[in-house]
């Protein structure tokens, strides 16, 4: 699965779960948690830091897919990109009120939703063709660990 990936962009994407697997270890753990908000404060535990995290990783992944956008030809598919690379941003700005655990079931829709687009512009050759194993990953350590805030 992880064949192909460049080391740079694997390993910056790993990094770049770490506040969400890091959220979800302190919600199964307590003395993780109690830890956590005495060295990091209440914000950077639980939840509260994947809800955050979340909603600044969508809109980044808006201004991804923008860059992609760029590579589309013709006017219709330009077009097209373009709409539908704010639509990450757009949800994680709408979507992510209400509580923490809704919140977080909206993030876990917008990762997938992400994905969906991700795979559309892969489809269109916008992207690397290393792009979907590596979307494929994270989405699913976004997934997984967002799961853990808002089921358990």
């Amino acid at each position: 699965m992880l064949r192909g990936i460049p080391t740079a962009p694997l390993l910056l994407g790993l990094a770049g779960v770490i506040p969400f697997v890091w959220g979800a270890l302190t919600v199964l753990v307590p003395a993780l948690q109690s830890w956590g908000i005495g060295a990091l404060g209440s914000r950077f535990v639980g939840p509260y830091v994947q809800l955050f995290y979340g909603s600044v990783i969508l809109s980044f992944m808006s201004g991804v897919l923008w860059g992609y956008a760029t590579r589309a030809s013709g006017r219709l598919q330009s077009a097209a990109c373009y709409a539908l690379s704010v639509i990450p941003a757009l949800w994680a700005f709408f979507m992510t009120g209400g509580g923490p655990v809704s919140a977080g079931m909206n993030l876990i829709w917008g990762f997938l939703g992400l994905l969906l687009l991700d795979m559309m512009f892969s489809l269109w050759r916008l992207t690397p063709s290393w792009w979907m194993r590596l979307r494929v990953l994270l989405t699913g350590i976004v997934v997984l660990s967002l799961s853990v805030g808002v089921f358990l």
